[in-house]
């Protein structure tokens, strides 16, 4: 509730050595003048200010009237010469501690040397000093002193006014922010070189271990939810939920002012929101355990919003605006984290592509030699045993390029497709049934053709929602189910995990491979999935005998693996 502000009215008329003295009370107390008083209520306290404080024996006001005076103002007030001399203070003054009084003391001492000679410009503002006086741990306080003008012609006199306050709530403030702000420097402190080795799992694991900490240490929260938005499907999707119940988890979101709840609501406008009460607010969905309010703010880099952070509670009205202020803040921390990880990530593949685009640079000139000294041999013998060998020779340098651009294409092949393409069966994989998802033609025709030529039945789908068509028609009656199936996660229209949750209803989850670039998983899909029992990841570029390890391991009875 918001502390009433006393009310002062000045007997004298507006203008002089009143108005500037109106002017030092303004911030603490309502400042009328007898002219402009309205009718008395009772809320208001009404006080009598003479046009001189530092001269109240003349008055005329009475001991009773004085008292009133100095003891209503909500703020501690005092008046001190340039030697130190108290001449008045009132009872809020009086009744705080020694040791704060004692520094006020000093403070105004000094101040009103300071002003002590200075010329009054009756248009320019007057001086004022403003110091913070801390106590303790919890307590701060504001001091603002400004002169006493007792002669308007000449300059200021020796006395200067103190008006001490209490701000210690805006000191707690000013130190929950700057907290947030050292979590939030922690929550972006990435080893660049350890992070972009981890695969996605284990990139927003880490996150996630550092956003619960901080949420936890500095926030006091312990329920809270991340969701992103996919850039395909539009939906909000969870990529990290601490306490809150599967029903929430499963929630198909979506960035929309109304039907979407709060979540939606933020994603659509950017605006935080308060739940203040769960049973009562008609926005509000399914959210934690046992949740009576929320506070959920957006997730945005730079002007772009790319998801939301929810924070819940099980007491009624547990969040306000100062509430919204701290997770606001932190909120771009974490946007800020999220952002840093994936383009790690995307770094890695760029720099990857780049270096061996070098190599393959490099090497240009001295396989074209090798090619030369090879035409020059062929030309001068006739025997067939040196012929065969520099054809070899020939075969081996067109390998290496092919390599080399095999590498250098990163995420967009599969490295060593030579080395395993034979038309022997295998055993395990002859006669299966493999459904293989890849909007890139020729990463999924390269896998086709490995598991084709080893005896399986490949169904290649160009699309996420191709696959879950050919998953569904396979699980319907009188059509033969899918034994496997490989999908990338990062398709046009469905990503990895919709594919997954779709495959784990016809195969076994053991049975479903996702594929991601560089452990890059911008839909958070291969987190989900392993969420839900998915165990099997191969991050691009793989080596294609991985890839039948891969299946080998996913066709294999755990008892006999």
């Amino acid at each position: 509730m918001a502390r009433v502000r006393p009310k002062i009215v000045f007997l004298t008329s507006p203008g002089g050595e009143t108005e500037d003295l109106r002017e030092l009370l303004a911030d603490h107390c309502e400042v009328v003048y007898a002219d402009s008083l309205g009718p008395r209520d009772s809320d208001a306290s009404y006080l009598i200010l003479p046009a001189d404080p530092g001269n109240l024996g003349q008055t005329g006001l009475g001991d009773h009237e004085r008292d009133v005076l100095l003891n209503s103002v909500g703020e501690a007030l005092c008046l001190v010469t340039a030697d130190g001399k108290l001449l008045w203070g009132n009872r809020m003054f009086d009744s705080i501690d020694s040791d704060i009084k004692q520094e006020v003391l000093t403070a105004a001492q000094e101040a009103a040397v300071s002003f002590e000679g200075l010329e009054y410009d009756p248009k320019a503002e007057p001086p004022m000093i403003r110091r913070e006086i801390e106590i303790g741990a919890n307590k701060l306080y504001e001091l603002r002193m400004a002169p006493m003008i007792v002669d308007g012609v000449t300059g200021f006199g020796d006395r200067a006014v103190g008006v001490l306050r209490d701000i210690s709530h805006a000191g707690a403030v000013r130190r929950k922010l700057k907290a947030v702000d050292q979590a939030g420097a922690r929550l972006n402190r990435f080893d660049r070189d350890a992070v972009s080795k981890m695969n996605a799992v284990q990139r927003l694991k880490l996150l996630e271990e550092r956003v619960t900490k901080a949420s936890k240490d500095v926030l006091d929260y312990d329920q809270f939810a991340i969701r992103l938005i996919d850039e395909h499907t539009g939906r909000l999707e969870p990529v990290i939920n601490v306490g809150f119940t599967q029903d929430a988890i499963d929630l198909e979101l979506y960035p929309a002012e109304e039907g979407n709840g709060t979540i939606g609501y933020v994603a659509a406008t950017g605006k935080a929101y308060i739940c203040h009460d769960t049973t009562t607010d008609d926005r509000y969905l399914v959210g934690a355990s046992e949740a009576r309010s929320s506070l959920t703010v957006p997730l945005m880099v730079g002007e772009s919003i790319i998801g939301v952070l929810d924070i819940e509670s099980k007491e009624v009205d547990a969040f306000d605006d100062q509430d919204v202020q701290y997770v606001m803040q932190f909120a771009r921390f974490v946007a800020m984290s999220l952002q840093t990880l994936n383009m790690l990530v995307v770094e890695r593949s760029a720099t990857g592509a780049t270096i061996t685009g070098r190599f393959e640079g490099e090497l240009r000139a001295p396989l074209e030699d090798i090619l030369r000294e090879a035409e020059c041999m062929s030309q001068e013998t006739t025997d067939p045993v040196a012929a065969a060998h520099i054809a070899r020779i020939r075969e081996d340098v067109e390998a290496i390029r092919s390599r080399l651009k095999n590498v250098a294409a990163g995420p967009n092949t599969i490295l060593g497709v030579d080395e395993v393409k034979c038309d022997k069966i295998d055993d395990l994989l002859n006669g299966k049934r493999a459904l293989v998802a890849d909007d890139n033609e020729r990463i999924g025709s390269m896998i086709a053709d490995v598991l084709g030529r080893r005896g399986c039945e490949v169904v290649l789908c160009k699309s996420g929602q191709d696959a879950i068509n050919e998953l569904e028609a396979s699980g319907a009656d009188g059509h033969s189910r899918f034994d496997f199936v490989v999908s990338d996660i990062s398709m046009p229209d469905r990503n990895g995990y919709e594919v997954f949750s779709v495959a784990s209803r016809i195969v076994p989850e053991d049975a479903i491979i996702l594929m991601t670039g560089f452990g890059y998983d911008p839909h958070h899909s291969i987190v989900r999935a392993s969420q839900e029992g998915m165990k099997n990841v191969l991050y691009k570029p793989f080596q294609a005998a991985r890839l039948i390890d891969e299946v080998h391991k996913a066709l294999t009875p755990p008892e006999s693996a």
